[in-house]
């Protein structure tokens, strides 16, 4: 595709009057704005819509200007597939209505709203929705590629509970895309993330759940192999209704930590007994788990993870944590190169492992541990931390399952792709190659046909 001409905006602009903003104007800057500060791409144009109806007109002049096209939900993506340098950029921030059914126990969510828009309107009605940990994660490209989070035990992962989705196709069309109207899209989407148009709005199974018992256990450093060992043992004990993030912090002095984070669902004396547990794999210097909303919930790693620093991330899947997969993670706490980098490890277990794998096009099915290797810097040369991020993958690599995680696998990460999928690639790829045979939109890393 070609880069926008002036010509070219100038008549967009016309088309859908206050909707495009240029380089120089606030509108722009927000427009442009997302959680990576490493990436620099810039766009010629960022165009807001207010409706599925806007984003159509849009899309539509982008294939017939032939205009390289992207699209920013909530901007968390970190490899920056949001923006494009010298295309378009179509910016759902303008719409983020959520509307919530209780008696059906529902949620119709427009493409632009985040996590935190989301639970918010659900929690009134005492529901919750299956989410990450970050609110300002939105909430559509969550779902779309899989979605990890503190609620996987009891609700599955984020792609399971789409029941409905609206894409604005590279033609300029909409459809409706669910298990009885265009199944073949509707499978894959789920997991396949925003790789066959704009998705509009999502309709979402929500869960019956006002509060959980959740916070986080910090352990000294000295501990950290101790404390991995037994929390990699207690998992297979843990009911569905305890899931377990942990790994690899910094401390307020920069030191590094290794940390639990138990989310109980459910009766609070179980809770008390299961946290008690997990509290116990070590001499916690920081224990600071309490009952509180799902809301509260996504905004206690805020602080850790802040817009506009730089971020480089990997991922790989473990089926345990094995003793080479500890002292890899003990050794890179130790040599990290920056005191914001850390490693988070998401435990995939429960109702997210009762899905079928040929249900979703999601690639992976079995109970494991996701690893989220995040190097995060504010100055300097990149490359020393980005480099400290591929020692700790490369060392991880030994023991991994095939492939990773695709929400988060940057574009130089072709082969990994190529495995995440596991024996969905093929039906994907003809998936994608029906509804977007031209690849006007690539969210996510997609399989190469092998």
């Amino acid at each position: 595709m070609l880069e926008a001409r002036p010509t070219a905006l100038a008549d967009l602009t016309s088309f859908v009057p206050g909707r495009v903003h240029l380089p120089g104007s606030d509108d722009y800057s927000r427009g442009v704005a997302i959680w990576n500060g490493a990436v620099t791409a810039r766009p010629a144009a960022v165009a807001r819509p207010r409706s599925s109806d806007e984003v159509q007109q849009i899309v539509r002049f982008a294939r017939e200007h032939d205009l390289a096209l992207t699209v920013r939900g909530g901007g968390h993506d970190w490899a920056g597939r949001a923006l494009n340098d010298g295309g378009l950029v179509v910016d759902l921030s303008g719409m983020r209505q959520v509307r919530v059914d209780p008696v059906a126990r529902e949620a119709v969510v427009d493409g632009g709203a985040t996590a935190d828009d989301v639970v918010r309107a659900a929690e009134s009605h005492g529901l919750t929705a299956a989410t990450g940990t970050v609110g300002d994660v939105g909430m559509v490209g969550f779902t779309l590629a899989g979605g990890y989070g503190p609620l996987n035990g009891i609700a599955g992962l984020g792609v399971d509970n789409l029941i409905e989705a609206q894409v604005v196709l590279a033609d300029g069309r909409s459809v409706t895309a669910t298990e009885a109207t265009e199944p073949d899209l509707f499978w894959a989407l789920r997991g396949g993330g925003g790789n066959f148009g704009v998705v509009t709005r999502i309709r979402l199974r929500l869960h019956p759940v006002g509060a959980v018992t959740t916070g986080v256990l910090v352990f000294p450093w000295q501990q950290a192999n101790h404390v991995l060992r037994g929390y990699d043992a207690l998992i297979p004990s843990m009911p569905d209704h305890l899931t377990v993030q942990s790994g690899v912090i910094s401390t307020p002095d920069g030191q590094p930590a290794v940390f639990l984070a138990p989310t109980w669902v459910g009766d609070s004396e179980e809770a008390s007994s299961w946290i008690g547990e997990v509290s116990r794999l070590g001499s916690p210097v920081v224990e600071q788990v309490a009952s509180m909303s799902p809301s509260l919930q996504l905004h206690l790693l805020d602080e850790m993870v802040p817009r506009g620093r730089s971020y480089e991330l990997r991922t790989v899947n473990l089926a345990a944590l094995s003793t080479g997969a500890i002292d890899a993670l003990v050794r890179a706490g130790s040599t990290r190169t920056s005191p914001f980098s850390m490693v988070a490890i998401h435990h995939f277990h429960g109702a997210s492992t009762r899905i079928g794998l040929a249900d979703t096009a999601f690639g992976i099915r079995t109970p494991h541990f996701m690893v989220e290797i995040i190097a995060a810097w504010e100055s300097g040369d990149a490359t020393v931390h980005q480099d400290w991020a591929q020692a700790l993958f490369d060392a991880l690599r030994v023991d991994a399952l095939p492939g990773g995680y695709p929400n988060l696998m940057g574009p130089n990460q072709r082969s990994q792709a190529d495995a995440a999928y596991g024996p969905n690639a093929e039906r994907l790829l003809d998936v994608k190659k029906q509804w977007d045979g031209a690849n006007t939109f690539a969210a996510t890393l997609l399989p190469s046909r092998r």
